[in-house]
C-alpha cells in the first residue's frame, strides 16, 4: 500500500487555503436556467470530493482535484447537461415531484466528462489555452518548471493532465452510478452511459486517425461527426434524461432520432465555422482544422465536387493547404474562395437544414408539454447559427470536444 506523498499514511488534514471550495450560490429555477441549476449540482458534488481528495492527500487535492474542479466550473456552455434536463422533462420528469436531484446530477456527471474529454484533448492537440486559462497540461508544466522541480517540464504536465482528466472521468462514473432510480431504470441508464463513454473515444481516435491517413471521404467525415458529436453531446445525454423521466419508447425514439440530426449539425455547422468564422466569436483560430489536416464533410465535398466537375486546379489547392501548418492567411482566403465556388460551402449549408429540419420532425412526433417542446426546438436549432440558448444567454458556438 503507497503512502501518502508527504510520507503519513492515512493523514486527514482540514481543507483551508487555496483549496476551500466556494460558494456556488442559491438554487435557480431548472427550468428558468438549467447551466446554473447544474453547476450548482456540479459544485455541491465537487466539493464532497475535494474534502476526499484531501483526506488522501493534500498535494493530490491542490494539484490534480482543485484543477479538475476549478476547471469544470470555469464557464462552459452545460449544452449536453441541458439535453439531459429537457429530455428528462421530456420523459415525464417533474420539478414539483421526485427525481428533480437526480435529473441535475446526472447534468452534472455530463460536465464532468466533458471537462474529461476537455483536458485529454488538449493534450492530444497541443492546446495552449481552454476557458481563457492556460490548458491543464501548460498550468502543469509552468508549475513544474517555476518550482524548481526535476525533469522535463512539458513531460510532467501532460502526464499530470492525463491523470486529471482521469480523475474526473471516475468522479463522472460514480455520480452517475449513486442516481437514484429503481432497478431497471438504473440499469438502463447504465448501458447507456457505457455506450456514450466508448462512442466518444471511438469518435475521438477516428478523427485522429483520419488526419494521419489523409482521409477525404464525405461518408467517413459523417460517421466520425456522428461518434464525436452527434451521439455525445445530443443524443445520448437526451435519452439518459428520457429514461431517467420514466419515458415511454415511442418518446425515447423520437428524441433519440431528433437528436442524432441535430448533433451532426452541429458538427457540419463547426466545420464552417472552423473555415469562415470570426476567431473573436468561435474562440479558435480561422483555419485551425484546415492546418491540422482535420477531415471535415466540407473538405471532403469540395473534393469530391472538384473530382466529378474536373477541377484540376481547386483540387490541387486542397491538397496543397489540407495538413499545411504552413499555409498563410493569404491562402485561406484562397481556400474560402475555392470551398465557395466548388458549391462545397452551399452544399454543406444545405445539409445542416436538412438535417435540422428532419429533427423538427421528429420532434413532432411525440406529444410534449409547450414548454419543453419550446425549449429543445431552440437547443437544437443552434447549429442554424443564428440561435440562443432556451435560457436567453449567448450559446458559445459548439466544438464537439472543447
Amino acid at each position: 500500500m503507497p503512502s501518502n506523498s508527504d510520507g503519513r499514511a492515512g493523514h486527514q488534514p482540514t481543507l483551508s487555503g487555496p483549496s476551500r471550495p466556494t460558494p456556488v450560490g442559491d438554487c435557480p429555477d431548472p427550468d428558468a436556467d438549467t447551466a446554473r441549476a447544474v453547476e450548482r449540482a456540479l459544485g455541491l458534488y465537487l466539493e464532497e470530493r475535494l474534502l476526499e481528495a484531501e483526506a488522501i492527500d493534500t498535494q493530490f487535492a491542490k494539484d490534480l482535484a482543485e484543477r479538475v474542479r476549478s476547471l469544470a466550473l470555469r464557464g462552459g456552455k452545460r449544452l449536453r447537461a441541458q439535453f439531459a434536463w429537457w429530455g428528462w422533462r421530456a420523459g415525464g420528469g417533474d420539478v414539483a415531484g421526485r427525481g428533480m436531484q437526480s435529473a441535475l446530477r446526472l447534468g452534472a456527471a455530463l460536465e464532468l466528462i466533458q471537462t474529461c474529454a476537455l483536458i485529454h484533448d488538449d493534450v492530444m492537440d497541443g492546446s495552449s489555452l481552454r476557458r481563457g486559462a492556460p490548458s491543464l497540461h501548460v498550468d502543469f508544466a509552468t508549475d513544474h518548471m517555476q518550482s524548481g522541480l526535476r525533469g522535463d517540464h512539458a513531460a510532467h504536465g501532460r502526464a499530470s493532465a492525463i491523470l486529471a482528466g482521469d480523475l474526473a472521468l471516475a468522479w463522472a462514473d460514480d455520480l452517475v452510478a449513486d442516481i437514484e432510480a429503481d432497478s431497471p431504470t438504473r440499469k438502463r441508464i447504465l448501458a447507456l452511459w457505457r455506450s456514450m463513454r466508448a462512442e466518444m473515444v471511438a469518435g475521438q481516435y477516428l478523427d485522429m486517425y483520419a488526419q494521419a491517413d489523409s482521409s477525404s471521404s464525405e461518408d467517413r467525415a459523417l460517421h466520425i461527426a456522428l461518434l464525436k458529436t452527434s451521439l455525445y453531446t445530443v443524443e445520448r445525454p437526451l435519452a439518459l434524461g428520457a429514461v431517467l423521466g420514466g419515458a415511454d419508447e415511442g418518446t425515447i425514439s423520437a428524441l433519440r432520432s431528433a437528436g442524432r440530426s441535430a448533433g451532426i449539425a452541429f458538427q457540419l455547422r463547426d466545420d464552417l465555422l472552423g473555415v469562415f468564422g470570426d476567431p473573436s466569436e468561435t474562440g479558435k483560430p480561422a483555419g485551425e482544422d484546415i492546418r491540422s489536416g482535420k477531415l471535415t464533410y466540407l473538405t471532403a465535398t469540395a473534393r469530391s465536387l472538384s473530382e466529378s466537375t474536373g477541377d484540376a486546379d481547386s483540387r490541387r489547392a486542397l491538397s496543397r493547404a489540407i495538413g499545411n501548418p504552413e499555409i498563410s492567411d493569404a491562402d485561406l482566403n484562397r481556400l474560402r474562395e475555392i470551398l465557395e465556388r466548388t458549391g462545397a460551402q452551399g452544399r454543406t449549408e444545405a445539409e445542416i437544414y436538412r438535417l435540422l429540419s428532419h429533427s423538427e420532425e421528429e420532434l413532432f412526433r411525440v406529444s410534449l408539454p409547450s414548454l419543453v417542446s419550446r425549449h429543445l426546438s431552440t437547443l437544437m436549432g443552434i447549429s442554424k447559427g443564428t440561435s440562443r440558448t432556451a435560457n436567453t444567454s449567448p450559446m458559445e458556438q459548439h466544438s464537439s470536444a472543447k
